[in-house]
């Protein structure tokens, strides 16, 4: 019986043995397929590494850059600036850094001495190659931090702190992003970005071909182009986007520090994924609908205790300054007490395009006497430039108006971002070149058809219509856009610094020079003449680096040019961005017809009539070394004037305070990198402060001021547009300062307000 039984149980077991048996090996094929194709999936994504760091520099007395107007000089802060980057990488291969500025634009010597930052801690893994960092072109940021005197000359020349404030900032954030470099996917998407740009030289545009002009639906771009960064374990840690539209949302009366419109869509973007990268993909697509708030997480809901609440309140009076250290106002930031230690911090950028003609004050240009729309052609009002204003769509006010157009790129963005399916793949490369534009050859189709032929780019020089300025920001005298002709009374002036040669004349036709900034080299050079060029692959995505403001068509016609060489008559689907403003600074780049009609942006095409045709050469020729995978000749090195530099900027000598009011001290003293001037803190429970909003928030805003000029009392004003989001319960304001005695030393100190309710 018991062999009987056991003869029975034999065939079971095998019949078991043999189906765990092809159980086992097809366990192994799957696991061994599987484990085959996440190396092969493994080995075709990339390294990705997001950082941010603070830049906003002086808050008090230096002159804003962008609109070149002496008397606005920052006064406060709107909402501060940052730097933010991406590091891409093959492993063991090739990788590429872009630097997305909230400032007006990239700076030669800030780009110089940054390299020489990441050389001296990187070795070649950072070079001016593979590294690119653009400018969002912001005029609401400080100046004095590009090397030539142009620029510099409304600031009162070089501002240090300035200088500074960008170099740290960038050098921070590449650290940030190589440290933060693990293994994640890209993603691409584009979609129309609508009412955030309309053409503000739009009789310039016309004059461009026919044809040409009736591929295009817009006269201007409104194609945003974005990247979606996802981390293997993560998820998704960031995006940068390149969408066309000027940063002159806020006005030139505007002294407080802001991103402008741009900077504005980084802020809400950031926020609404902290406040729900962890709900619900509905409850995500929705909150599209509105800009959260970043800390309803850590507030308690408190509705119905008004009375109580006021009770509570008016327990707590406001406290008079006292002494603080730097690491407490610091400690005092609203986003990193959000953030989880061991998980990279969401970072999205919105990068610059060829945004040179394109304005965002959408309502279009009026004159400020009549209300009705300004001269077609010249943009004046009875012959005044300074009568003809543009509007933004929340006029009269200017931080709507940046509120609006900031909202408009962030919700299109986050529309892209959700349905981003499109992964970037294949090899990372870059090329970068300089030359010499002053005195570049160039060939050019004859006139009348025939062949080709070799004309010159010119020695920098600004035209007539340049100091006209534009709808967004008029200039003065009797200046107006469209003159190609001068006047002699300011071809005098002009003359006393520098007159132009008949070969310079004859080369700028038909700009008349007003300023011949490529042949003035008192103190120093007046304006670059040595730029850089360079092109970032990514897969399918090509940024082209330019250090300048192309306009539409001369950008539409660079990107196509590229991607002819690139594609050379492949399906090879391409996604090529401008990235402008990017490595240092050269004004206007316009087409050949555009600058034939010499509105502002003709005249500030520094290079003669060719700059385009120029660029549109150099840049196919980088193409195609990259096509070729061949090297290119670096060029001849830009100056490095970081020792010539001169400041007339007054120093912060003391500041001093009244015994009964609680003043404020100079801004300048401390720039509260990575702190804040203002704080809004929240009470929970009956005697703990919780930080609700700082000064990096779009609804709070730090004014400081003097009594007088020279003065060295000063005080600030702190200013909460409550949101209709914020909880109800008790708040106080809270400020931090450092103040600076005779003898130099710098004392940080903090003072708070009464406590008040929000019901």
């Amino acid at each position: 019986m018991a062999g009987a039984s056991m003869g029975l149980q034999v065939p079971s077991l095998n019949v078991c043995a043999r189906k765990r048996c092809r159980l086992f090996w097809v366990s192994l094929v799957v696991l061994l397929l599987a484990s085959s194709t996440r190396v092969a999936f493994s080995d075709s994504k990339y390294l990705v590494g997001l950082g941010s760091y603070d830049i906003t520099g002086p808050a008090a007395d230096v002159n804003m850059m962008g609109y070149a107007m002496m008397e606005q000089t920052t006064s406060g802060v709107h909402f501060r600036l940052r730097a933010r980057s991406f590091i891409v990488a093959e492993p063991g291969k090739n990788r590429v850094v872009f630097v997305n500025l909230d400032a007006c634009m990239a700076s030669q010597i800030v780009t110089i001495k940054v390299l020489e930052r990441l050389k001296a801690r990187y070795g070649e893994l950072y070079t001016e190659k593979n590294v690119a960092i653009s400018g969002i072109h912001t005029h609401a940021g400080p100046a004095g931090y590009l090397q030539y005197v142009v620029y510099i000359v409304t600031s009162l020349g070089f501002v240090r702190q300035s200088f500074d404030a960008l170099v740290d900032g960038i050098e921070q954030s590449i650290i940030q992003a190589h440290e933060n470099l693990r293994p994640g996917s890209i993603y691409v998407n584009n979609g129309e970005v609508i009412d955030a740009g309309i053409n503000r030289s739009p009789s310039a545009y016309l004059n461009n071909p026919t044809e040409e002009r009736s591929k295009y639906k817009y006269d201007v771009d409104k194609e945003m182009t974005l990247i979606k960064f996802v981390d293997d374990e993560w998820g998704p840690i960031g995006s940068f986007n390149w969408f066309a539209t000027h940063g002159t949302s806020m006005s030139n009366t505007n002294s407080l520090i802001s991103g402008d419109n741009k900077g504005a869509a980084a802020r809400f973007m950031e926020d609404w994924f902290e406040q729900n990268n962890s709900a619900s993909s509905e409850s995500v697509q929705s909150a599209a609908e509105g800009i959260p708030r970043r800390v309803s997480s850590i507030i308690p809901d408190v509705h119905n205790r008004e009375h109580e609440l006021l009770e509570l309140a008016a327990s707590f009076g406001s406290a008079p300054g006292k002494p603080a250290t730097k690491i407490l106002s610091v400690a005092q930031r609203v986003r990193s007490a959000l953030r989880k230690a061991d998980k990279p911090s969401f970072v999205s950028a919105f990068c610059q395009s060829n945004c040179g003609d394109v304005s965002p004050n959408v309502l279009g240009a009026f004159c400020k006497d009549t209300g009705l729309p300004c001269d077609f052609n010249h943009s004046t009002c009875g012959g005044k430039n300074e009568l003809c204003v543009a509007r933004g769509p929340g006029y009269p006010d200017e931080f709507e108006s940046t509120r609006v157009i900031g909202e408009r790129q962030f919700r299109r963005a986050v529309e892209l971002f959700n349905n981003a399916t499109e992964e970037l793949t294949g090899q990372i490369d870059y090329r970068h070149t300089y030359l010499d534009f002053s005195q570049l050859e160039v060939m050019v189709p004859k006139q009348g058809g025939g062949g080709t032929e070799a004309v010159k780019t010119c020695p920098a020089a600004m035209g007539f219509a340049f100091a006209a300025g534009t709808i967004d920001g008029s200039g003065a005298f009797d200046f107006k856009q469209g003159d190609d002709k001068g006047n002699a009374f300011w071809k005098m002036v002009g003359g006393m610094l520098k007159a132009p040669n008949e070969e310079q004349i004859a080369c700028q036709q038909p700009k008349p020079i007003l300023l011949d900034t490529g042949e003035m080299t008192l103190p120093y050079q007046w304006a670059p003449s040595v730029l850089p060029i360079q092109i970032l692959r990514v897969g399918q995505l090509v940024i082209l680096s330019v250090p300048g403001e192309f306009t539409t068509m001369a950008g539409r016609r660079l990107r196509d040019a590229v991607k002819q060489v690139l594609t050379n008559d492949k399906n090879e689907k391409l996604h090529v961005v401008i990235a402008g403003l990017t490595n240092t600074y050269s004004q206007y780049i316009t087409t050949f017809e555009e600058y034939e009609i010499q509105r502002y942006e003709g005249a500030s095409t520094l290079y003669g009539p060719h700059t385009l045709s120029a660029y549109i050469q150099e840049f196919q020729k980088l193409a195609g070394a990259l096509v070729r995978d061949q090297t290119v000749e670096p060029g001849p090195q830009p100056p490095d004037m970081l020792s010539k530099q001169i400041s007339m900027l007054t120093p912060v000598l003391m500041d001093t305070t009244p015994s009964v009011v609680f003043w404020s001290a100079c801004p300048r003293n401390d720039l509260m990198t990575e702190g804040t001037f203002a704080l809004v803190e929240i009470l929970q429970g009956t005697d703990t402060w919780v930080p609700a909003y700082d000064d990096d928030d779009f609804c709070l805003r730090f004014i400081w001021s003097r009594p007088a000029k020279l003065s060295s009392r000063s005080h600030a004003t702190i200013e909460w547009r409550i949101p209709q989001s914020a909880t109800p319960g008790v708040y106080r304001i809270r400020h931090f300062g450092a103040a600076k005695a005779l003898l130099g030393s710098v004392r940080h100190f903090t003072g708070s307000s009464s406590a008040f309710v929000v019901a």
